[in-house]
């Protein structure tokens, strides 16, 4: 694509990432080498009102958010230059990325419908906004829900409010994972072993704290040899990298200790690509994580996957170029 675009980053504060492990500062830094504009914006500061007022006229949704120009580059300290906070029109962008991070509670589902108004919307002019992960989609395909439609795939699982049934299900499997349904960085991630006495108690302290249900899984002993995490560009894998829990730690997320490793597809790995690809592409999930441990898929990730540059780290190619490659042919067509 030979014309530079406008791009507004949703986002939070970017003066706090780490810019030599976000991967949304190297889509930025890959969308101005491009380029293209870019402004940030927190969800905080958008808004939605009726766009025209008046006897006779006509009323419209209008999606606005207090947003800022920005430049960035790779300098620690100085990595952004923010310029004078403006009023957007967000359905004037040609691509509004959609990276906060969870929680995926209802501030986020919230911020998914305000930007259902304007993706892939026609306004007056004839121009389209694509929102990258599509909101409904995102909305609709929350990470740990999303993998239940591929049951053959994961290992076995259990989502319930049910008492007796995560009690069962331990007595079937012996060693296994509880996990917040709506969690996310390996927060609130326990195992228990079928010895351990804390089960009841630990089921205690979720229901008292939240509505939700919980997702239940058997445990699966190759996670010691890592829960490899692969990054797929509209259906297609570019990329991955393994990620080892560290020495006495159930969870492999990097935040908390696991160490990231250089990684190839296996031919099992292959597979699952190939199953879930087609309905990344069908629902407009161009930026997608998944998570595999062993043979077994354990999550889609949707809502602001990572792990972009520890595979640009490890591989030597450009990962937020090939997204935004698939980005500009959706534009495109």
């Amino acid at each position: 694509m030979s014309r530079h675009l406008k791009v507004a980053v949703q986002m939070d504060p970017i003066h706090a990432i780490d810019i030599n492990g976000d991967s949304t500062f190297a889509l930025m830094l890959e969308a101005q080498a491009r380029g293209h504009s870019l402004w940030v914006y927190e969800v905080r500061n958008m808004s939605l009102r009726e766009g025209k007022s008046g006897l006779g006229a006509k009323r419209e949704e209008r999606l606005t958010a207090r947003a800022r120009p920005v430049t960035v580059q790779r300098v620690q300290g100085a990595h952004a230059s923010i310029g004078e906070e403006q009023v957007l029109d967000l359905a004037t962008m040609d691509v509004v990325l959609m990276r906060q991070d969870p929680p995926f509670d209802m501030a986020y589902i919230t911020a998914t419908h305000m930007l259902e108004h304007i993706h892939a919307a026609e306004g007056e002019t004839g121009h389209r906004t694509l929102v990258v992960n599509d909101p409904r989609s995102v909305r609709d395909a929350p990470e740990k829900l999303l993998v239940t439609h591929f049951p053959d795939l994961m290992p076995p699982t259990l989502i319930t409010w049910d008492l007796q049934a995560i009690r069962d299900f331990r007595l079937e499997h012996r060693d296994i994972i509880v996990k917040p349904l709506f969690g996310n960085g390996g927060a609130g991630v326990f195992r228990i072993r079928e010895d351990d006495q804390n089960l009841a108690s630990l089921l205690e302290m979720f229901f008292s704290h939240s509505r939700e249900p919980l997702m239940i899984q058997r445990y699966e002993k190759a996670v010691r040899q890592g829960d490899k995490r692969i990054i797929l560009a509209d259906g297609e894998p570019i990329g991955a990298i393994n990620r080892v829990p560290a020495e006495g730690e159930a969870r492999s997320n990097m935040h908390v200790g696991g160490k990231a490793g250089r990684s190839s597809l296996t031919p099992r790995e292959h597979e699952i690509c190939r199953r879930i690809g087609p309905m990344l592409r069908e629902r407009g999930l161009i930026f997608v994580g998944i998570d595999v441990i062993g043979d077994w898929l354990t999550e889609i990730n949707v809502t602001s996957p990572t792990g972009l540059q520890e595979i640009d780290r490890f591989d030597g190619i450009n990962t937020a170029g090939l997204l935004w490659d698939r980005i500009e042919a959706r534009l495109a067509a």
